[in-house]
């Protein structure tokens, strides 16, 4: 879900394999069309202080 708008975001490249730690992942808003770039936690990683990159 898009924090901007509530619309539906979509992963935009879907990898050969999984994403490792530390990958970039990019998803797109479909209504909105904001861009969301965020980088995939470490495995020990508990989500808390996570960050959007960058918004494009």
């Amino acid at each position: 879900m898009c924090v901007d708008c509530g619309g539906t975001c979509h992963l935009l490249v879907h990898p050969e394999t999984e994403f490792d730690p530390g990958d970039p992942v990019a998803y797109r808003c479909a209504d909105c069309v904001d861009r969301w770039d965020l980088v995939m936690p470490d495995d020990e990683d508990d989500g808390q202080g996570d960050e959007v990159s960058g918004v494009v």
